[in-house]
């Protein structure tokens, strides 16, 4: 560890202690998980569905793409609705209107003030009562509610059918004809939405919210922010200011200078070995990355336009084939995939300049994962519309087909595939890593080190999201989902980004490697500080308890912080470019990298704060507001690192290429310019008048498509 001993202790401390805490915590979301009944009765015994039912309506979810045709608790894709907080909804105001009749003759909207306000107060003291009897399992509701459930699971069993009462509506949701088939699968799917509405309108035992902490935002029931959201919401403003001063200090204080002067050399370092096969093989995988990224592009624009057509492209009706669901799935699994592959490509074009050339069968090795990977990208998208299409048997829909989890998609054997291909990464990388580390050569070895151990870690981590089932429990799901969601991407991903890019800096000379040692141990710690514990800011309403809400918003507040002085890091990239006349053909990977910290400050920071805190969250998931943050975060960040990895990379494998300035100046600026009107123009204003609705209204309102479908919503609308 030698003279950075201080910063690897903080690291491990800081890994050690964050873990710990979402271990821990971990074991209180299996434990508190709402319970699925093992049956759902009325007071006579009769049997509305069983624990088995619900299960089976969830495979049949996951079935019509899962989150990538509506949500469930906020998550999940916004053309259609949150079928939680729609069924909800539809399930009281169906109550209201048989209670309505039973108790004076006549439909719930045409009664008196006095007598409506009667009839919800007896809507919330039974909605609200937890019936559920915790020694047998068993869930008993009246049977006025036993007939609203059964109005309601009629209105999806037709939404998901042919009934074409409901194609206008299908229509506006994006819904293809048919799209769950088999009758029965549609009353196991009714069955799944009524026990995730059930969650969200039922006190936990004990408490005086929800097992969802009171979301979605219903009037009806009184579902509004509890008093912890939002005092834990002010503390995540505390935290925040306390976190940046913190940070300013440090760096005004603490923050090392080395002073003595680089002298850039006359030629790059990097050029000075000639270029390994393994290196050579490249550049296919930089071919795979700019076509995923035009597909992409492509299916990302036939996407939106179902926004206004939701079953046709231009009058023709392509739904049948291409539905909403699988075109959103193949566009946000296209970005991971081009993404990851940068990543992949980058990492094995410094393996040899680490271990100073090519360990035995490197070329191999490099050619072989890269079949590998075009066999996963092949499979799981012909998987995904094999299962839209039913076309695959119910139960390989799972395994080979779609597993209807956003950013998850691909089948459970694509997935194990995908997780395979990433183990050899790592074996390829370790090949050239391992045997510089062991080197005795007397060097600093600090900055490898840190490289090699956020390698390990993108190879392993993925693996968590292989830790639960078709069957798991929802709640259960959704902590290991954003495993690989949050702390795969956002964290892992962060560390490696920032090593590798301090160890090629360094390696060319540009910077000290002292500094850029110490930058990348400070950097890692400042981001895994709050990106660990901050992965629960993604669970605070998907069935956890107050402690998880607690957790996730202290920690995100944190999150932010160590994007403060972005600005300076950028600064710093950009002055690189005049360092040494090489620079200037590493112009356009630069101003990538500043891409990168421009867009990690407002798009991860600022649009990722503002809908972060606990009350602000509880009126803003699932609405276009998330995709803001998403959007800004996930390309702006991600997806110029990645560009900017592709660049540099093609920068050497292709020395005798030269960039045309005016194709890359209109390239870059226009990604940039797109970026920014998406959001400002279309997603941001869209997702603030959901905001309203979902204030004033209820989250069902904002998601509806009679809200979404008014005029000037159409006209800028993106989702």
């Amino acid at each position: 560890m030698g003279e950075y001993r201080k910063l690897w202790w903080t690291l491990i401390a800081v890994l050690a202690v964050t873990f710990t805490i979402l271990g821990v915590s971990g074991v209180e979301v299996y434990r508190k998980a709402p319970p699925i009944p093992a049956r759902v009765v009325t007071p006579s015994g009769s049997v509305l569905m069983t624990h088995d039912d619900i299960l089976a309506g969830q495979a049949a979810w996951q079935s019509t793409g899962g989150m990538e045709l509506g949500s469930i608790w906020g998550h999940g894709a916004y053309q259609a609705p949150d079928w939680s907080a729609d069924w909800l909804h539809r399930e009281l105001v169906a109550w209201l209107d048989l209670a309505a009749w039973e108790t004076y003759g006549k439909a719930f909207d045409t009664l008196g003030v006095e007598q409506k306000a009667a009839l919800t107060y007896r809507l919330r003291q039974e909605y609200r009562h937890n019936g559920h009897d915790a020694a047998t399992g068993v869930l008993t509701v009246s049977d006025r509610r036993a007939r609203a459930i059964a109005l309601t699971a009629d209105h999806y069993s037709r939404l998901y059918g042919n009934d074409p009462a409901l194609q206008e509506m299908r229509d506006n949701y994006a819904m293809k004809e048919g799209t769950l088939p088999s009758p029965e699968s549609r009353a196991k799917l009714a069955d799944f939405f009524f026990w995730t509405a059930w969650a969200a309108a039922t006190e936990r035992p004990g408490t005086v919210a929800t097992y969802t902490n009171n979301w979605p935002p219903e009037p009806l029931i009184g579902n509004q922010p509890t008093p912890e959201n939002i005092l834990w919401s002010l503390a995540c403003v505390v935290i925040l200011i306390a976190g940046v001063g913190t940070l300013i200090w440090g760096w005004a204080f603490l923050r090392r200078h080395d002073d003595t002067p680089l002298v850039a050399a006359d030629r790059d370092p990097l050029t000075l070995a000639a270029l390994t096969p393994s290196q050579r093989s490249l550049g296919k995988y930089l071919f795979v990355v700019a076509a995923l990224f035009i597909f992409q592009v492509f299916i990302g624009g036939f996407t939106a336009h179902y926004t206004i057509e939701g079953q046709s492209f231009y009058g023709i009706d392509v739904s049948q084939w291409f539905p909403y669901a699988l075109t959103r799935t193949w566009h946000v699994q296209s970005a991971i995939l081009w993404i990851a592959t940068a990543f992949l490509a980058a990492g094995l074009f410094l393996a040899p300049v680490i271990n100073g050339g090519d360990p035995k069968y490197q070329k191999l090795g490099v050619d072989i994962l890269f079949w590998a990977l075009i066999l996963v990208v092949a499979g799981s998208f012909i998987g995904n519309f094999l299962a839209l299409s039913h076309a695959l048997p119910a139960n390989l829909s799972f395994w080979f087909g779609h597993q209807g989890y956003e950013f998850l998609d691909l089948g459970r054997v694509w997935q194990i595939a995908l997780f395979g291909g990433l183990l050899f990464w790592l074996t390829l990388m370790l090949r050239g890593m391992l045997p510089a580390l062991r080197a005795k050569d007397g060097g600093d070895k600090s900055l490898l080190a840190l490289l090699t151990v956020s390698t390990v870690a993108i190879g392993l981590f993925y693996g968590s999201g292989l830790f639960y089932g078709e069957r798991t429990h929802i709640t259960i799901m959704e902590y290991w989902r954003w495993w690989v969601v949050h702390l795969w991407v956002e964290g892992i991903f962060e560390v490696f980004a920032t090593a590798a890019i301090a160890f090629i800096f360094a390696s060319m000379g540009l910077v000290s490697r002292r500094i850029a040692t110490a930058a990348s141990l400070a950097s890692a710690s400042l981001f895994m500080v709050g990106g660990v514990p901050g992965t629960f800011h993604h669970l605070y309403f998907s069935g956890t308890t107050t402690p998880i809400l607690a957790v996730g918003a202290a920690f995100s507040a944190l999150e932010v912080v160590p994007l403060i002085v972005l600005g300076y890091e950028a600064w710093e990239r950009w002055s690189l470019r005049n360092h040494a006349p090489w620079m200037r053909a590493m112009r356009w990977p630069l101003m990538c990298f500043i891409a990168v910290a421009f867009w990690n400050m407002l798009g991860a920071g600022v649009f990722g704060f503002m809908i972060n805190t606990p009350v602000a969250l509880f009126y803003l998931q699932g609405l276009n507001t998330t995709a803001v943050h998403a959007h800004a975060a996930l390309f702006g960040v991600y997806g110029f690192l990645a560009l900017g990895f592709t660049l540099l990379v093609l920068r050497y494998i292709r020395s005798d290429i030269a960039f045309n300035e005016r194709l890359m100046q209109t390239g870059f600026w226009g990604l940039n310019a797109g970026l920014v009107l998406m959001i400002f123009t279309s997603l941001l204003p869209v997702g603030l008048f959901q905001f309203e609705a979902s204030v004033t209204t209820g989250m069902w309102y904002a998601r509806s498509d009679a809200f979404l479908q008014q005029g000037f919503l159409e006209t800028v609308d993106y989702r």
